[in-house]
């Protein structure tokens, strides 16, 4: 069987990577970093176009696989958008970001990668992210008439509306959300943390003296003291038995049958009519 060779290292070096795409895109990165194993560039929002054209056509990262939004409300820019590219031929993959505001449009991608088309819509959808030269820029995840972006982190759990189907209309009606309780502002306790305030029942806790910290901790370095009994691992391999109690009753000898005496005959076997044989049909004539 032949092997099939491929260019493509099995392990991508990023050693020098940065530094080589970095010195390529000139002006239009703000800056590049290294982390967790990935390269980072942060370009200008008005060139990425020009940017990631570069990075496909003269440094081999063909295939873009993913565009993602991220949310920092307290950033005068809040949003960063990161494009996610994938050499095939080094084996690679790097992340070019840029950031942007509700009102600044970002340059489309969909010159570069058809898909990108409904990338930047789902980004759109979540975050309201605006893409400029995007023809097509609808909502893709929510349904029709759907307010506010649900990925920003100042959308509430519950959402703004709820829908029903309303059997006097005869079709899906939009409502505002009415809550039983206030789960916009729900206090989620922390485990690990605790609560910063007593909770009920224990009131009486305080009260109570602390109890005396333990001198020796107990451990369990012997068998002995785990209560366990001994192993029956060296006992599986014998045989408990020959058998089952059913099988060593039907192999045992059936007792023989009582001698015949006076007042017990033996029994005389019954003959068998010739034209009675196994049936019930009429007797023949003289029996």
């Amino acid at each position: 069987m032949a092997t099939v060779l491929h260019s493509a290292p099995k392990i991508a070096e990023i050693d020098g990577i940065a530094a080589t795409l970095s010195g390529a895109l000139g002006t239009m990165l703000l800056h590049a970093k290294e982390e967790h194993g990935e390269i980072v560039l942060s370009v200008v929002r008005e060139n990425v176009e020009d940017a990631l054209r570069l990075l496909r056509d003269e440094h081999g990262y063909q295939q873009l696989m993913e565009i993602a939004g991220v949310d920092y409300p307290a950033r005068e820019e809040r949003f960063d958008v990161v494009y996610m590219l994938l050499s095939l031929t080094k084996n690679h993959r790097i992340l070019v970001k840029c950031r942007a505001a509700e009102n600044t449009p970002v340059p489309t991608v969909t010159t570069l990668w058809p898909n990108a088309g409904w990338l930047e819509r789902e980004v759109f959808d979540m975050y309201g992210v605006l893409f400029d030269g995007n023809t097509d820029l609808r909502r893709i995840l929510t349904d029709y008439g759907f307010e506010g972006h649900p990925f920003r982190k100042d959308f509430p759990l519950t959402g703004y509306q709820e829908l029903r189907y309303s059997e006097d209309e005869k079709r899906v009606v939009y409502e505002p959300v009415e809550l039983a309780q206030d789960l916009r502002s729900f206090d989620f306790m922390s485990p690990w943390e605790g609560a910063q305030y007593v909770l009920p029942g224990d009131e009486k806790a305080a009260e109570q003296p602390a109890p005396p910290p333990v001198a020796q901790p107990k451990t369990t370095d012997k068998p002995a003291e785990t209560g366990a009994g001994k192993p029956a691992d060296k006992a599986a391999p014998k045989k408990a038995s020959a058998g089952s109690p059913a099988q060593k009753r039907t192999a045992k000898k059936e007792p023989a049958a009582p001698a015949p005496t006076e007042d017990r005959p033996a029994r005389k076997p019954r003959a068998k009519k010739a034209g009675n044989e196994g049936g019930s049909g009429p007797a023949p004539e003289g029996s």
